[in-house]
């Protein structure tokens, strides 16, 4: 079960990070929010789907 979890946990990593690059965020943003998703997967998944680049809560 945790190998499941990891996997999607990656899967859902690797989509953020494409929507982080492909957004119209400043490179610097970009960067910053790459790294957050990367050092922490979980926690900084999360916090991009709240605060990042299009997300509702800046809308």
């Amino acid at each position: 079960m945790s190998k499941i979890l990891g996997l999607i946990i990656l899967v859902l990593d690797i989509l953020a990070i494409i929507k982080i690059v492909q957004s119209g965020a400043s490179t610097g943003e970009k960067i910053l929010w790459v790294i957050l998703v990367l050092v922490l997967p979980v926690i900084g998944l999360v916090i991009w789907a709240l605060l990042g680049p299009g997300s509702p809560v800046k809308k």
